[in-house]
């Protein structure tokens, strides 16, 4: 291991940029949500969130775009989503000042095949990486020859970091610098022990680069304290995307300042116990509720070190999971978990703020999913996609800025075992039983009448469309 420079210093000894581009809409009160998940109480307690509407006549400039990502955090596990166990009020307050989706879904049910499609915007199945899920070991990765959101961003005149967990393969052959990135600080695991830093395998796993990089604090702090200061970083001269990619609160169930529980862990790993970091024996649901909350107001952090910027008003900010939750999470009304393909399994909160762009206390139910993003923001960014690498998704951008109908089109997902297609109001699920499921979505958030023998025609039609993406994507391999 390596020695590195000592850590980032806090957020308020940075200097401001000196770009002041005016303020963001005021904060608000948490929203109401959609639907059975919070009920007629919630929608009396928040009544000023309103259905999205455009605001076609603004203009800005290029925007900065901060996409921050928690990692396995569910459907409902934000009070603005229905959680009364857990509250959230800086990422309740993000939504109060933009834009919340109810039907936002991941790329796949998974870390990595969801980091995936939102670096290519492509199915994760067109790629061989995507098709580990997760990736669990250092085979495969996302080949730095890939066009992805940050290296078309770059050709477009961005810069770009990613601060956070990468998951999109290891060291010596795959790395965030190597696909278009500028800078990256952050794990390239899929899940670490918070103080130590210890991967899966029992690697270190806390890098500057491609150089390890010694830091033992509780690495959401790390992370936090990294992003600040990115966004306060004085010599912003071109518009930037940061990825902040938490690994809160993803396994193993250690808050800030569980020291103890740490040093268990730890002792765990390095006695040769490979699924210590799973910690299947740990965690609450009060313990889970603490990361949230944490992770919450670590993001509250950031986004206070944007608006001391003065970046606030042109940068635009989605936040969103990898996938559903897991073993504590609060997926109600939703069936299914992480690494399903059910609605609890691929379903994300997701909220975006543009304040120069759009207006605040606004809901949306159009459904949308990881590649229609890496689409929306080259589209804003005026950059280009790969004309040898199609996009799989959808850009937003006219939508959202301009009002403009969504044209009518299938989100598709594959996993070992299961598929899934959405369009419009209905989803076609086939699970590890084999058998084909019908369920109209917005009268069955929970995915419990299924309609196949009522609509068969529809079914064989869904099927058949699911079937021909298929057909274009890489096979899986034969399962050991």
């Amino acid at each position: 291991m390596t020695s590195s420079p000592p850590p980032s210093p806090s957020p308020d000894r940075l200097r401001l940029s000196r770009r002041s581009l005016g303020a963001a809409a005021a904060a608000a009160a948490a929203v109401t949500v959609a639907g059975p998940a919070a009920g007629d109480a919630a929608a009396a307690e928040h009544p000023r969130e309103r259905p999205f509407r455009a605001a076609p006549g603004r203009r800005s400039p290029r925007p900065n775009i901060l996409f921050v990502l928690g990692d396995d955090l569910g459907w409902a596990d934000l009070s603005s989503y229905g959680a009364r166990h857990i509250r959230t009020p800086h990422l309740d307050r993000l939504a109060a000042q933009g834009l919340r989706f109810t039907h936002a879904y991941a790329g796949s049910s998974t870390c990595s095949p969801t980091r995936f499609s939102l670096y290519t915007g492509r199915y994760p199945g067109r790629t061989k990486g995507g098709l580990a899920e997760p990736i669990a070991d250092r085979s495969e990765g996302l080949e730095p020859t890939h066009p992805t959101l940050a290296s078309l961003l770059r050709a477009a005149g961005y810069r770009t970091a990613l601060i956070g967990k990468w998951h999109c393969g290891h060291l010596p052959d795959y790395s965030p610098v190597r696909s278009g990135w500028e800078e990256f600080f952050g794990n390239f695991g899929g899940a670490l022990e918070y103080y130590s830093k210890l991967g899966l395998g029992g690697e270190y796993d806390l890098y500057e680069g491609d150089a390890p990089y010694k830091d033992l604090r509780y690495y959401t702090r790390v992370l936090t304290e990294r992003a600040a200061e990115y966004v306060l970083r004085p010599d912003h001269d071109r518009p930037w995307l940061l990825n902040l990619n938490f690994t809160t609160p993803h396994w193993p169930w250690i808050a800030d300042g569980d020291t103890e529980a740490s040093a268990e862990i730890v002792r765990r790993i390095r006695s040769g116990d490979p699924r210590a970091l799973w910690h299947q024996d740990g965690g609450s649901v009060e313990k889970y509720a603490e990361m949230v909350e944490d992770l919450d107001r670590s993001i509250g952090t950031v986004l206070d070190a944007l608006r001391r910027s003065g970046q606030e008003r042109d940068t635009l900010v989605v936040f969103a999971s990898d996938n559903g939750g897991e073993r504590f999470s609060y997926n109600w009304p939703l069936s299914g978990t992480k690494g399903s393909l059910q609605e609890g399994g691929i379903r994300v909160p997701t909220i975006v703020r543009w304040p120069a762009r759009i207006d605040p206390h606004q809901v949306t139910h159009e459904p949308v999913f990881s590649p229609d993003w890496t689409a929306t923001l080259l589209d804003v960014a005026g950059a280009r996609p790969h004309p040898a690498y199609p996009l799989d998704g959808t850009s937003l951008a006219g939508h959202l800025l301009y009002g403009h109908d969504l044209p009518e089109r299938s989100l598709f997902w594959r996993v070992r075992g299961e598929r899934a297609l959405r369009r419009g109001d209905w989803k076609y699920y086939r699970g590890k039983d084999g058998r084909d499921r019908l369920f109209h979505l917005p009268s069955d958030q929970r995915e419990q009448a299924d309609r196949a023998t009522a609509e068969p025609a529809l079914l064989a039609d869904l099927r058949a469309r699911w079937e021909r993406i298929d057909a274009g994507l890489l096979p899986y391999a034969p399962a050991r």
